[in-house]
């Protein structure tokens, strides 16, 4: 199979997917209607869609170890992000869940948790096992930025706490990437010996020059690089917003 064939001819259409994509939009208008903020919720649904449908979720799927990572990018930072920016302003959530350090762990426990090298293995293998990673993603991501994004002021984290909160998690994963990166081809054994079964790997192995070790070194600095960009992005909404706060003796006058 040639890479052209590969990308037009590999989307998974997948029904249960593409049911439960369907049923949120509609459950979305139907719950929030004009008081939401619908475009940053039809983001949120066509990244999920393209994590689970597209050519790179075949190659995820026991594939490509730095497809897995995209995948796990996607939908542990970006879906979440939209999916609580799409929240109407007066929606507010009060919950032991919601505790900051509660939201700190779980997100960059999903990534720590799921490449431990028997879940990743298990995730790659096992499509509920891959559900269950999928569902535990989007909501440890919707956890960890509520306390950032959430849509009431009064329920984020201050400027100044939100800066530590996003750095912190930027260095927990950074140091996994490294690990990553650098480590031997063992933390997903199951991508050092993928399973053909669409034909797809002497083209990976040939004409894209992706060995295992290197597809993980790949892996290790997607998780490295671009995950801290998207903190780092964050961290600059703070610092603005942080700028934009008024002062306290503005704010008591």
């Amino acid at each position: 199979m040639t890479t052209y064939q590969f990308f037009t001819t590999a989307w998974t259409w997948n029904s249960i997917v593409l049911i439960l994509s369907a049923v949120a939009l509609v459950g979305y208008f139907l719950a929030f209607g004009q008081r939401g903020r619908p475009l940053y919720f039809a983001a949120a649904a066509v990244v999920f869609l393209l994590a689970l449908i597209s050519p790179f979720s075949a190659l995820a799927n026991g594939y490509l170890f730095s497809a897995h990572m995209v995948q796990h990018i996607l939908l542990v930072l970006i879906v979440p992000a939209l999916l609580v920016l799409s929240l109407p302003q007066s929606f507010s959530l009060r919950s032991p869940i919601t505790h900051p350090l509660i939201g700190w762990i779980a997100g960059v426990g999903a990534m720590w948790l799921w490449h431990a090298p028997t879940l990743c293995n298990a995730a790659a293998t096992s499509r509920t096992v891959s559900a269950i990673q999928t569902t535990s993603l989007l909501i440890m991501g919707s956890l960890f930025w509520w306390q950032v994004l959430a849509p009431r002021e009064e329920q984020r984290l201050s400027p100044l706490a939100g800066i530590i909160y996003l750095f912190t998690a930027c260095t927990a994963c950074s140091v996994l990437g490294i690990i990553l990166t650098f480590a031997p081809v063992s933390i997903c054994p199951v991508y050092q010996h993928p399973v053909d079964r669409l034909g797809i790997l002497s083209t990976i192995r040939g004409d894209w020059g992706l060995t295992s070790d290197r597809d993980q070194q790949i892996g290790g600095l997607l998780m490295w690089v671009p995950m801290c960009a998207i903190y780092a992005t964050a961290i600059l909404a703070q610092l603005a917003r942080w700028h934009s706060s008024p002062e306290p003796e503005q704010s008591n006058a």
